[in-house]
Protein backbone atom coordinates (compact mmCIF):
# COMPACT_ATOMS: atom_id res chain seq x y z
CA UNK A 1 0.00 0.00 0.00
CA UNK A 2 1.44 3.73 -0.31
CA UNK A 3 3.49 5.24 2.30
CA UNK A 4 2.35 8.53 3.78
CA UNK A 5 4.36 10.81 6.04
CA UNK A 6 2.28 13.25 8.55
CA UNK A 7 4.36 16.33 9.89
CA UNK A 8 3.07 16.22 13.61
CA UNK A 9 1.49 12.90 13.74
CA UNK A 10 1.74 13.01 17.45
CA UNK A 11 -0.30 16.30 17.53
CA UNK A 12 -4.18 16.52 17.64
CA UNK A 13 -4.97 16.69 14.08
CA UNK A 14 -1.64 14.56 12.95
CA UNK A 15 -3.17 11.61 15.11
CA UNK A 16 -6.50 11.67 14.32
CA UNK A 17 -5.23 11.45 10.59
CA UNK A 18 -3.09 8.92 11.22
CA UNK A 19 -5.58 6.56 13.21
CA UNK A 20 -7.52 7.21 9.78
CA UNK A 21 -4.67 6.59 7.29
CA UNK A 22 -4.05 3.34 8.83
CA UNK A 23 -7.07 1.92 8.83
CA UNK A 24 -7.53 2.43 5.31
CA UNK A 25 -4.42 0.53 4.91
CA UNK A 26 -1.60 2.99 4.10
CA UNK A 27 1.84 2.36 5.99
CA UNK A 28 2.63 5.68 7.87
CA UNK A 29 5.69 7.58 9.18
CA UNK A 30 6.06 10.90 11.25
CA UNK A 31 8.14 13.09 13.16
CA UNK A 32 7.25 15.18 15.98
CA UNK A 33 9.44 17.46 18.12
CA UNK A 34 8.20 15.71 21.33
CA UNK A 35 7.87 12.31 22.51
CA UNK A 36 4.38 10.77 22.59
CA UNK A 37 2.35 11.82 25.18
CA UNK A 38 1.51 8.30 26.10
CA UNK A 39 3.01 5.71 25.46
CA UNK A 40 0.69 3.44 23.22
CA UNK A 41 -0.22 6.91 21.04
CA UNK A 42 -0.26 5.43 17.69
CA UNK A 43 -0.24 2.29 16.42
CA UNK A 44 3.10 0.16 16.17
CA UNK A 45 3.37 -0.25 12.26
CA UNK A 46 3.51 3.60 12.45
CA UNK A 47 6.81 4.91 11.91
CA UNK A 48 7.84 7.05 14.57
CA UNK A 49 11.03 9.50 14.85
CA UNK A 50 11.27 12.20 17.35
CA UNK A 51 13.03 15.24 16.33
CA UNK A 52 12.58 18.48 14.50
CA UNK A 53 12.20 18.29 10.72
CA UNK A 54 13.77 22.17 10.16
CA UNK A 55 16.98 20.99 11.63
CA UNK A 56 17.51 18.51 9.33
CA UNK A 57 19.45 18.77 6.46
CA UNK A 58 18.24 18.54 2.70
CA UNK A 59 19.50 15.44 1.90
CA UNK A 60 18.43 13.75 5.69
CA UNK A 61 14.85 15.16 4.71
CA UNK A 62 14.73 13.46 0.95
CA UNK A 63 16.07 10.50 1.91
CA UNK A 64 13.30 10.22 4.84
CA UNK A 65 10.83 11.15 1.99
CA UNK A 66 12.21 8.21 -0.29
CA UNK A 67 9.05 5.91 -1.34
CA UNK A 68 6.35 8.35 0.14
CA UNK A 69 3.23 9.19 -2.10
CA UNK A 70 1.81 11.80 0.21
CA UNK A 71 2.69 14.01 2.41
CA UNK A 72 0.80 15.54 5.28
CA UNK A 73 1.45 18.95 6.87
CA UNK A 74 0.07 19.11 10.23
CA UNK A 75 2.27 21.66 12.16
CA UNK A 76 2.63 25.21 12.48
CA UNK A 77 1.48 28.34 14.46
CA UNK A 78 -1.95 29.30 14.70
CA UNK A 79 -3.75 32.82 15.85
CA UNK A 80 -3.56 31.98 19.38
CA UNK A 81 0.57 32.55 19.47
CA UNK A 82 1.29 36.30 20.95
CA UNK A 83 4.32 36.81 19.09
CA UNK A 84 7.01 39.58 19.35
CA UNK A 85 5.87 42.88 16.62
CA UNK A 86 6.11 42.67 13.85
CA UNK A 87 3.84 39.32 14.38
CA UNK A 88 4.05 38.64 10.18
CA UNK A 89 7.70 38.04 10.71
CA UNK A 90 6.91 35.09 13.52
CA UNK A 91 4.49 33.62 11.14
CA UNK A 92 6.49 33.63 8.22
CA UNK A 93 8.96 31.60 9.45
CA UNK A 94 6.67 29.14 11.15
CA UNK A 95 4.31 28.80 8.58
CA UNK A 96 5.22 29.70 5.56
CA UNK A 97 9.57 29.54 5.09
CA UNK A 98 9.04 25.68 6.62
CA UNK A 99 6.56 24.34 4.27
CA UNK A 100 8.28 26.39 0.69
CA UNK A 101 10.87 23.93 1.86
CA UNK A 102 9.29 21.27 2.56
CA UNK A 103 7.42 21.18 -0.41
CA UNK A 104 10.09 22.04 -2.37
CA UNK A 105 12.28 18.69 -0.66
CA UNK A 106 8.68 16.32 -1.00
CA UNK A 107 8.86 17.09 -4.76
CA UNK A 108 12.15 16.50 -5.42
CA UNK A 109 12.06 13.22 -2.95
CA UNK A 110 9.44 11.73 -5.88
CA UNK A 111 6.07 12.73 -3.41
CA UNK A 112 2.70 12.87 -5.38
CA UNK A 113 0.56 15.07 -2.93
CA UNK A 114 1.40 17.21 -0.50
CA UNK A 115 -1.85 18.10 1.66
CA UNK A 116 -1.98 21.50 3.85
CA UNK A 117 -3.57 21.81 6.75
CA UNK A 118 -4.87 25.84 6.91
CA UNK A 119 -7.02 27.58 8.51
CA UNK A 120 -10.57 29.04 7.53
CA UNK A 121 -8.92 32.45 8.25
CA UNK A 122 -7.53 32.36 4.95
CA UNK A 123 -10.64 31.42 3.01
CA UNK A 124 -12.98 34.78 4.71
CA UNK A 125 -9.75 37.15 4.21
CA UNK A 126 -10.42 36.64 0.28
CA UNK A 127 -14.39 36.63 0.86
CA UNK A 128 -14.71 39.21 3.33
CA UNK A 129 -12.96 42.34 1.13
CA UNK A 130 -14.52 44.72 3.29
CA UNK A 131 -12.87 44.48 6.16
CA UNK A 132 -8.76 44.38 6.22
CA UNK A 133 -8.20 40.34 7.57
CA UNK A 134 -5.74 39.75 4.55
CA UNK A 135 -3.34 42.30 6.08
CA UNK A 136 -3.59 40.72 9.39
CA UNK A 137 -0.04 38.76 10.30
CA UNK A 138 -1.74 35.47 10.36
CA UNK A 139 -4.04 34.79 7.94
CA UNK A 140 -1.83 36.67 5.40
CA UNK A 141 0.86 34.26 6.59
CA UNK A 142 -1.50 30.95 5.69
CA UNK A 143 -2.26 32.67 2.02
CA UNK A 144 1.27 33.26 1.58
CA UNK A 145 1.83 29.01 2.77
CA UNK A 146 -0.63 27.72 0.39
CA UNK A 147 0.83 29.64 -2.46
CA UNK A 148 4.17 29.01 -2.37
CA UNK A 149 3.80 25.50 -1.56
CA UNK A 150 1.43 25.42 -4.89
CA UNK A 151 4.19 27.05 -6.73
CA UNK A 152 6.46 24.58 -5.53
CA UNK A 153 4.57 21.29 -6.78
CA UNK A 154 4.37 22.92 -10.44
CA UNK A 155 4.53 19.98 -12.63
CA UNK A 156 5.07 17.09 -10.77
CA UNK A 157 3.12 17.29 -7.00
CA UNK A 158 -0.52 17.94 -6.72
CA UNK A 159 -0.55 20.56 -3.20
CA UNK A 160 -3.97 20.97 -1.54
CA UNK A 161 -4.87 22.88 1.34
CA UNK A 162 -7.71 21.82 3.88
CA UNK A 163 -9.28 24.75 5.85
CA UNK A 164 -10.26 24.30 8.94
CA UNK A 165 -13.07 26.04 11.13
CA UNK A 166 -13.38 25.19 15.32
CA UNK A 167 -12.57 21.81 15.83
CA UNK A 168 -14.00 19.66 18.27
CA UNK A 169 -12.43 16.24 19.47
CA UNK A 170 -10.66 14.12 22.56
CA UNK A 171 -7.44 12.44 22.10
CA UNK A 172 -5.03 10.90 24.70
CA UNK A 173 -2.36 12.96 26.78
CA UNK A 174 -3.36 16.42 25.65
CA UNK A 175 -5.65 18.86 27.14
CA UNK A 176 -8.29 20.27 24.54
CA UNK A 177 -7.42 23.73 23.18
CA UNK A 178 -11.10 24.56 24.20
CA UNK A 179 -9.53 25.16 27.69
CA UNK A 180 -9.01 28.39 27.29
CA UNK A 181 -12.70 29.09 26.66
CA UNK A 182 -13.90 27.37 29.43
CA UNK A 183 -11.32 29.29 32.07
CA UNK A 184 -13.00 32.68 30.41
CA UNK A 185 -16.73 31.67 31.34
CA UNK A 186 -15.59 29.59 34.43
CA UNK A 187 -17.42 31.74 37.60
CA UNK A 188 -18.56 34.65 35.18
CA UNK A 189 -22.30 35.29 35.58
CA UNK A 190 -22.82 37.32 33.01
CA UNK A 191 -21.14 36.00 29.48
CA UNK A 192 -20.94 38.30 26.74
CA UNK A 193 -20.91 37.24 22.86
CA UNK A 194 -21.12 38.57 20.16
CA UNK A 195 -23.57 37.91 17.48
CA UNK A 196 -22.19 36.08 14.58
CA UNK A 197 -21.20 32.33 14.33
CA UNK A 198 -18.58 29.81 13.12
CA UNK A 199 -18.27 26.88 11.06
CA UNK A 200 -17.48 23.47 12.90
CA UNK A 201 -15.93 19.88 12.69
CA UNK A 202 -14.75 16.67 14.30
CA UNK A 203 -11.41 15.88 14.13
CA UNK A 204 -12.58 12.65 12.62
CA UNK A 205 -14.01 14.97 9.81
CA UNK A 206 -10.65 16.50 9.21
CA UNK A 207 -8.70 12.97 8.90
CA UNK A 208 -11.00 12.01 6.59
CA UNK A 209 -11.27 15.50 4.68
CA UNK A 210 -7.18 15.19 4.68
CA UNK A 211 -7.18 11.86 3.10
CA UNK A 212 -10.11 12.64 1.07
CA UNK A 213 -7.59 15.81 -0.40
CA UNK A 214 -4.59 13.15 -1.15
CA UNK A 215 -7.15 10.60 -3.06
CA UNK A 216 -9.26 13.38 -5.36
CA UNK A 217 -8.18 16.44 -4.36
CA UNK A 218 -6.76 19.08 -7.21
CA UNK A 219 -3.33 20.66 -7.71
CA UNK A 220 -4.20 23.93 -5.83
CA UNK A 221 -7.77 23.09 -4.13
CA UNK A 222 -8.69 24.67 -1.73
CA UNK A 223 -11.14 23.35 0.66
CA UNK A 224 -13.09 25.25 3.66
CA UNK A 225 -14.58 21.89 5.28
CA UNK A 226 -17.65 22.30 7.78
CA UNK A 227 -19.88 19.98 9.60
CA UNK A 228 -22.20 22.16 11.06
CA UNK A 229 -22.67 25.89 11.92
CA UNK A 230 -23.25 27.66 15.27
CA UNK A 231 -24.15 30.61 16.64
CA UNK A 232 -21.60 31.31 19.07
CA UNK A 233 -23.94 32.52 21.94
CA UNK A 234 -25.05 28.67 21.68
CA UNK A 235 -21.61 27.50 21.84
CA UNK A 236 -20.78 29.76 24.74
CA UNK A 237 -24.42 28.39 26.34
CA UNK A 238 -22.79 25.05 25.85
CA UNK A 239 -19.69 25.78 27.82
CA UNK A 240 -21.97 27.13 30.40
CA UNK A 241 -23.85 24.07 30.58
CA UNK A 242 -20.65 21.86 30.75
CA UNK A 243 -19.66 23.67 33.81
CA UNK A 244 -22.78 23.41 35.67
CA UNK A 245 -23.39 27.30 36.15
CA UNK A 246 -27.05 27.33 36.34
CA UNK A 247 -26.86 30.90 37.39
CA UNK A 248 -24.98 32.21 34.75
CA UNK A 249 -26.53 34.04 31.36
CA UNK A 250 -24.98 33.79 27.94
CA UNK A 251 -25.61 37.34 26.71
CA UNK A 252 -25.02 38.61 23.13
CA UNK A 253 -23.86 42.36 23.11
CA UNK A 254 -23.69 44.80 19.74
CA UNK A 255 -19.88 45.33 18.22
CA UNK A 256 -19.65 48.96 19.54
CA UNK A 257 -19.67 47.63 22.99
CA UNK A 258 -17.22 45.36 22.84
CA UNK A 259 -14.71 46.44 20.20
CA UNK A 260 -13.22 49.20 22.38
CA UNK A 261 -12.48 46.49 24.95
CA UNK A 262 -10.46 44.53 22.07
CA UNK A 263 -8.75 47.96 20.73
CA UNK A 264 -7.26 48.28 24.46
CA UNK A 265 -6.25 44.58 24.62
CA UNK A 266 -4.44 45.58 20.98
CA UNK A 267 -2.63 48.68 22.54
CA UNK A 268 -1.76 46.97 25.63
CA UNK A 269 -0.29 44.30 23.09
CA UNK A 270 1.74 47.04 21.31
CA UNK A 271 2.79 49.10 24.76
CA UNK A 272 4.62 45.44 24.98
CA UNK A 273 5.73 44.99 21.90
CA UNK A 274 3.87 42.54 21.27
CA UNK A 275 1.25 41.79 18.23
CA UNK A 276 -1.59 39.20 17.88
CA UNK A 277 -1.67 37.03 14.03
CA UNK A 278 -5.31 38.56 14.28
CA UNK A 279 -5.80 41.70 15.95
CA UNK A 280 -7.96 41.35 18.98
CA UNK A 281 -10.37 44.53 17.25
CA UNK A 282 -10.31 42.56 13.99
CA UNK A 283 -11.47 39.68 15.88
CA UNK A 284 -14.42 41.11 17.17
CA UNK A 285 -15.37 42.36 13.70
CA UNK A 286 -14.92 38.71 12.35
CA UNK A 287 -16.91 37.07 15.50
CA UNK A 288 -20.06 39.40 14.73
CA UNK A 289 -20.67 37.85 11.77
CA UNK A 290 -21.34 34.51 10.40
CA UNK A 291 -17.99 32.79 9.48
CA UNK A 292 -20.76 29.75 8.05
CA UNK A 293 -19.74 27.56 5.07
CA UNK A 294 -21.63 25.22 3.66
CA UNK A 295 -20.68 21.26 3.85
CA UNK A 296 -22.48 20.10 1.00
CA UNK A 297 -19.25 22.56 -1.13
CA UNK A 298 -16.61 20.20 0.15
CA UNK A 299 -18.19 16.93 1.41
CA UNK A 300 -19.03 14.89 -1.17
CA UNK A 301 -16.18 16.02 -2.73
CA UNK A 302 -13.72 14.58 0.18
CA UNK A 303 -15.50 11.89 0.74
CA UNK A 304 -16.02 12.71 4.95
CA UNK A 305 -19.33 12.10 6.77
CA UNK A 306 -21.29 13.77 8.74
CA UNK A 307 -20.79 13.21 12.44
CA UNK A 308 -22.75 14.43 15.84
CA UNK A 309 -20.84 17.55 16.41
CA UNK A 310 -22.78 18.75 19.45
CA UNK A 311 -22.04 15.35 21.01
CA UNK A 312 -18.40 16.01 19.99
CA UNK A 313 -18.55 19.78 21.32
CA UNK A 314 -19.94 18.17 24.86
CA UNK A 315 -17.32 15.78 25.32
CA UNK A 316 -14.41 18.29 24.66
CA UNK A 317 -15.95 20.26 26.98
CA UNK A 318 -16.25 17.60 29.93
CA UNK A 319 -12.88 16.35 28.97
CA UNK A 320 -11.53 20.60 29.39
CA UNK A 321 -13.70 20.58 32.63
CA UNK A 322 -12.31 17.33 34.24
CA UNK A 323 -8.97 18.38 33.43
CA UNK A 324 -9.52 22.22 34.90
CA UNK A 325 -10.69 20.90 38.05
CA UNK A 326 -8.08 18.07 38.59
CA UNK A 327 -5.69 20.90 38.27
CA UNK A 328 -7.67 22.90 40.64
CA UNK A 329 -7.42 20.29 43.45
CA UNK A 330 -3.46 20.06 42.91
Amino acid sequence: MKKVFVLGGTGFLGYFTIKELERRGYNVSTISRHPMPTEDLLPGEVEHTVGDINNMSDDEIREMLEGVYGFVYAAGADERTLPEAPAIKFFYEANVLPTQRLARLAKQAGVKKFVILSSYFAHFAEEWTDIPLKQNAYPRSRLLQEELACLEGEGGMDVMSIRLPYIFGVMPGRMPLWSMFVNRVKDQKIVPVLGGGTAMVTAQQVAEATIGAMEYGEHGGKYAICGMNMKHSEFYQMVVDALGQEDSTVKVVPLDQMKPMMEQIDANNAKAGKEQGVLNSMMAEIQNRDAYLDPAETMSLLTYHDYDIRSSIRETLQKCVQEGAKADFH
